[in-house]
């Protein structure tokens, strides 16, 4: 998507998009071109029931005497409410109409507002956010199904501060969409070493440095729970650590975000029912929020260093798969026994986890995973659930979640929960004695794996990672819910 500023001028594209509020006043440009209608906006405003109400559309057709073909009124509510969450669901509406109207290019009038500039770059914004298609595979996709849309001009006073503002939001944009990309494709083609090449690919030259590690390296590190959820692949497990400096003078560590790439997952030994399964593509969504957060905050040049760890496996029923009852023993010394083999998110996190702690250093973590299906019974897909070892850590993210609108919804821990992993023969096991609470033991079995003085954040995004309808800045499928949130909790606290 092709997006251009300048200052406020009568438009001359042939589909103009005019932002207005409840009050529906028009601004001096779009009265000049209201005018040239004669009249026909206030006209189709009095006569219909357009309320400006946020997302409300109204198309008018142009009369001859303008060069346009139709005019869009698009609400954007209230006056006191605007903020940078209503322009990005505007524009991600405005994406959606002009698709739908098989438009390639527009213009929008953002003027007459409290806060036109911010107002405009989240436009902008969002009319970016929900361009996003995979088409890779397709070889018959039928021209009407395509989107359309390939350019927006945004008409806006002081449009180079605009133009400056949105630079911003387009490089966390690109994060957003490589954290999309690497969800969408299958499997046969995203495996724990293709995706490492990919990973290297995308940040070679990109001011970060990338080292991974194969099974050897791995073995070595002692990292035995992860590899023994791989090991009934024919893929080779991998883990990749992303390291940015984007403040060299700082000499304190890394903050550290953490994600889980099982890059399919059959659930092994301990296997899963076919209907859905195709669906454990997404389960390396955690591994590609971190992905995308660390191409967001290396290309908006973030002043704040920051590591990306990610273990990449493959969770297969092969001759050499691990089974219920097995023993491993993680980097950290710690052994767990197995109970089941689909319940291995937390064993791959267990040790890469571990390995940042004590790689790093960092005094901050936060890891994330597609976990548990319990997390998707309790909060559905409008909430992420959130686990920590500290309150102020998790005040900081709820406010990034609120500012995003990629909502979290905290969860308790407890030596009450933590004693239901016990294990009769190992230091734990991986699934807990009892039905009930799936996603906050998955949660203290993760606690075990956090060193004394680190601060520790867990993010259950099983239930928001793929959509599976349209959104306002999302179309259905993948997400890339965290990589905004992230970028947001880092730039609010972690830079200068």
């Amino acid at each position: 998507m092709k997006v251009l500023f300048s200052n406020l001028v009568l438009p001359k594209a042939k589909i103009v998009v005019i932002a207005i509020s409840d009050a529906l006043k028009l601004g001096a440009i779009s009265a000049k071109l209201d005018e040239k209608t004669g009249g026909a906006l206030k006209k189709a405003i009095k006569a219909g029931s357009f309320k400006g109400k946020k997302g409300e559309v109204l198309s008018v057709i142009a009369p001859t005497a303008v060069t346009q073909d139709i005019i869009i009124l698009i609400g954007i509510g209230k006056e006191d409410d605007i903020n940078d969450l209503v322009g990005q669901s505007v524009g991600g509406k405005i994406t959606a109409t002009l698709n739908g109207l098989k438009v390639k290019s527009a213009e929008i009038i953002v003027e007459n507002t409290p806060e036109d500039k911010i107002l405009a770059a989240n436009i902008a914004y969002g009319v970016s956010l929900r361009s996003y298609d995979f088409n890779k595979y397709r070889t018959r996709q039928k021209k009407e199904d395509k989107p359309t849309l390939n350019e927006i001009g945004v008409l806006v006073k002081n449009s180079d501060k605009v133009k400056s503002q949105f630079a911003t939001y387009e490089k966390i944009c690109k994060g957003v969409f490589l954290t999309r990309d690497v969800v969408t494709e299958p499997s046969n083609e995203l495996h724990p070493e293709s995706y490492a090449q990919v990973i290297k690919k995308e940040f070679t030259g990109a001011g970060l440095s990338v080292k991974i590690l194969n099974e050897k390296q791995l073995t070595k590190l002692g990292m035995g729970a992860l590899l023994g959820v791989g090991q009934g692949s024919i893929r080779e497990s991998h883990v990749v650590a992303i390291e940015y400096k984007g403040d060299k003078s700082d000499k304190t560590t890394p903050v550290a975000f953490v994600g889980k790439g099982v890059t399919f997952d059959t659930g092994g030994i301990s296997i899963k029912p076919s209907a859905g399964m195709e669906e454990m593509k997404y389960d390396m969504g955690g591994s590609a929020v971190v992905v995308g957060l660390m191409k967001a905050l290396a290309g908006r040049k973030a002043k704040v260093n920051a590591v990306g760890i990610v273990g990449l496996v493959e969770n297969m029923p092969g001759h050499n798969a691990q089974r219920p009852g097995d023993v491993v023993k993680s980097m950290s010394g710690q052994t767990i026994e197995v109970l089941n083999t689909d319940a291995e998110g937390r064993l791959v996190l267990a040790d890469i986890l571990w390995y940042a702690q004590e790689k790093y250093k960092p005094k901050t973590v936060v890891n994330l995973a597609t976990l548990t299906g319990a997390i998707v019974v309790a909060l559905g897909s409008e909430y992420a659930g959130m686990f920590s070892n500290n309150d102020k850590l998790c005040d900081r993210l709820s406010s990034a979640a609120e500012k995003t609108d990629e909502k979290l919804w905290r969860f308790p821990l407890s030596d009450a929960y933590d004693k239901l992993i016990d294990s009769p023969i190992a230091d734990m096991q991986n699934i807990s004695s009892g039905r009930g609470a799936g996603s906050i033991t998955a949660a203290q079995f993760l606690q075990r794996f956090i060193q004394k003085g680190t601060a520790w954040a867990h993010l259950d995004i099983a239930g928001v990672t793929w959509a599976k309808k349209d959104m306002d800045t999302c179309p259905k499928g993948a997400t890339a819910f965290g990589v905004r949130l992230l970028d947001k909790f880092v730039a609010d606290n972690y830079e200068k």
